[in-house]
Parts: structure tokens; sequence; C-alpha cells
């Protein structure tokens, strides 16, 4: 059964095909041919053959026979005609066959995680959200998180495997390894082999991201294209930032740390030890949390304040928590502008519980940015909430999915090739 999905239809890259200058084995080369004609095809920018001559700088016949087999072992299908300029034949509409086969998501924040299953033509089949605590270890989590995509993967309709998953941790990660690195609030966890386990589980390619890398992924996926660079930064328990270069690609840096700007020392905050060991980091001063505790020590009668009292009392216009919300919002936008100012991005995207709350965070963060930025990095600045909202590290994983099974890689498995 498909779902109604939360999402809007999310870009696909589409990297060129190897030239001929290129030294690769034949059959290699024509792995990637076929890999580079179904990813333009699910772009969207070539639905035809002719389309793909000319999106591919390929000749006719090698892109006419790349497509028949493409069709044959169904990557692709035909869609309808599509009407060609003057008087000629319609052109045959190439898509995605969302019968190739499917892609388990899993977006685990501090407290939550969503999941999802979706085809390959990115309709969602299933979604459910369950409460996890990361403190609990990856164990526990992992047990958890498994029994659910096992049981969202049993309800697929037959026929089509499931040909990848994805996990997003709130945590650095090294991605090549498939390990979590010394997350701060994952105790536990570092150096923990996730993308080995569920490998086993799942019987499937799995991918390991930092979850907001994901969210800033799934936000320039459903933005227009001219919205890269892009900056995403999520104040939840912790506050990270997710970085996505001009071509819409994720930029991980040399180590996967890029974008970890929780654990910078802000100008002005105060000296509150944070959990990485080090002091008046912006983490420990302007992150959700760190709201919740300062809440929790002005309310009349004191005690303790979560992050979801934080988020009711911003959203009814509570004054002391509006607030602990301004005060939060310059220091973050302190560091915001410090980045603007070294990326230059064209948009910059707040997220998290917070920010959904109420437009007092956004309000703070941009009105130190446009004070403290230069106007040669603001002139053209979009500055705003997540249009995708708590879903946005869903899209972004949907995005890495799909990627990775229509990959040089995932395209030999797709279509039953062997590997030598």
């Amino acid at each position: 059964m498909i779902e109604p999905s939360p999402l809007p239809p999310l870009r696909l890259s589409a990297p060129a095909p190897p030239d001929n200058t290129t030294r690769v084995d034949a059959a290699v080369r024509w792995t990637l041919t076929l890999s580079a004609l179904a990813r333009l095809v699910a772009s969207g920018e070539a639905v035809s053959k002719a389309d793909l001559v000319a999106a591919a700088g390929l000749a006719r016949t090698t892109v006419s026979t790349g497509v028949d087999e493409l069709l044959a072992h169904g990557v692709l299908e035909l869609d309808g005609l599509r009407p060609t300029a003057g008087r000629g034949r319609p052109a045959e509409r190439l898509a995605l066959c969302p019968r190739g086969g499917f892609v388990l998501v899993a977006d685990l924040g501090a407290h939550g995680a969503h999941l999802a299953a979706l085809d390959l033509s990115q309709r969602l089949h299933a979604h459910t959200h369950v409460d996890i605590d990361v403190a609990d270890g990856p164990d526990a989590v992992l047990d958890a998180i498994e029994s659910h995509l096992l049981t969202l993967r049993a309800g697929l309709p037959g026929g089509a495997p499931v040909r990848a998953a994805v996990i997003g941790v709130p945590g650095p990660v090294d991605g090549r390894r498939g390990v979590p690195v010394r997350p701060p609030i994952m105790p536990g966890w570092h150096g923990y082999p996730v993308t080995a386990r569920l490998r086993r589980r799942l019987g499937c390619p799995v991918l390991l991201e930092n979850d907001v890398n994901l969210r800033a992924l799934g936000e320039a996926r459903a933005l227009p294209a001219d919205q890269a660079p892009l900056l995403f930064v999520k104040v939840g328990t912790g506050i990270g930032g997710g970085l996505i270069t001009q071509a819409g690609e994720l930029h991980h840096g040399a180590d996967g740390a890029a974008g970890d700007i929780g654990h910078i020392r802000v100008r002005g905050a105060p000296d509150i030890a944070c959990v990485c060991g080090n002091v008046g980091c912006i983490e420990a001063v302007a992150s959700a949390a760190a709201i919740a505790v300062r809440l929790g020590s002005l309310v009349p009668g004191g005690g303790i304040a979560t992050i979801n009292d934080v988020r009711a009392m911003v959203s009814r216009g509570d004054a002391t928590a509006v607030g602990l919300v301004r005060e939060a919002a310059a220091l973050i936008g302190e560091v915001v502008a410090t980045l603007v100012h070294f990326y230059n991005p064209a948009r910059v995207t707040i997220g998290g519980s917070v920010a959904a709350a109420s437009d007092e965070l956004l309000a703070g963060i941009r009105a130190v940015v446009y004070q403290r930025a230069l106007p040669l990095a603001t002139r053209n600045l979009v500055l705003a909430n997540s249009v995708l909202g708590e879903y946005a590290g869903v899209a972004g994983a949907t995005v890495l999915g799909i990627e990775q099974v229509l990959s040089a890689d995932g395209i030999g498995v797709l279509m039953g090739a062997r590997r030598s």
C-alpha cells in the first residue's frame, strides 16, 4: 500500500558517463554508462532516448543499446509518450521503474527515529516514528530499529527486494568504515560497527550518515538548484551543521567532520562545561537542551524542564522561554555569521524542534547575521526555517539510498550482473 508522502519530489544528481579518454576496462565503462543513463532519467534531466543523447553526450546507438538493456532488466520503464516539437513522432517517455526495488531509511535523533520504506521512484510505502534514547547504547537502540525496519520490509509488495538502507545518527561518523566517531551525546557508540550489523540483518548495502547531513541534503534536493551552496543548522539536543556544495552534493571534508559546528566556542558565551570536555561550546550554551536546563532553573519552584517543555512554552508565547530562546539565537547568530563569511552559502536553513515551534529563533539568528556579516556575503542570502521540517532527514536518506542503488556499484547488482 502506498502512503501519502510528506515529501515533495526530490532532485537526484546525474554524473556524466566516462569520456573516451578515461582508461577503464570495457565492462567497467559500460557499467558506468548504464549508471549515468539511469541517473539522468531518475533526475528528470532526460526522459527520452533523444534527451539522453544530448544530456550524456553519447552516440545514439550507445544510448539505444543502454536504454534497451535497462528496460529489459526492469530498471527503467516506458511511461507514455512525450510530444516533440514540429511534426515528428512523439518520443517514448522513460521513467525509473518502481518495481526495481526498495530503500529503507532510518533517521535517528536523540530521542526518536523516523523510519520509512520507499521504492526507487520515491513513492512512500510505509512510515513510522518510534521513541528511542541514543543514550541507551547501540545494542538496545539498533535492536529496536532493526525490529521496526524488518516489520516495514515484511509489509512491502512481493517480488522486489530491498536494495539499500540508510541510517542517520546524531553524531560524527566515519562513513567509509560505517561507524560513529566519539559522538558526544551517544555513549557507547564510538567505533560501533553500525553498517556491518545492519547489513547482516537486512541483507543489503547500508550507508551511515550524520543526521544533520541528511537534513541538509534533503532540504537542498527539495529546493531549486540555485539555493545551493546551502548551510543547514539544526538546533536540538545538540547543535549541528550540514554543508551542501553548489553542485548539490554533501561536503564531508577530509575525514567527515565538516559541519560539526556544535563545539565552536562563541564570543561572549558563558563558561559552561560541554559534554565534549571543553567549555563555552555553542551546543553547551544555546542548544534546545541548554535552554531547557536554564528554563528549569528559572520557572517558579525550580525543577527540571525538557525540550518538549521549551517547545510548548515558546509556542504559546511564554515570556521566560521566549527570552531564553532569543538569548540562544543571538549566540547562534554569531556562529552563523562567521560561517556565512567562510562558506558564502546561497541559503542558510534553520531546523529542529524549537525552530518549528516559533519564529523567535529564526528572527534572532537573522538579526545577528545581517548585522554582523558584510554586505557581499548577505546581499542575496536566504535565511529561513526548514521547508521539510522533521522529514528533512528522511528526504536526505531517500536521495542517498536511491543514488546508491543507481551508482556504478549498485546498478550491476540491480541488473543481476556477476561480480568477479
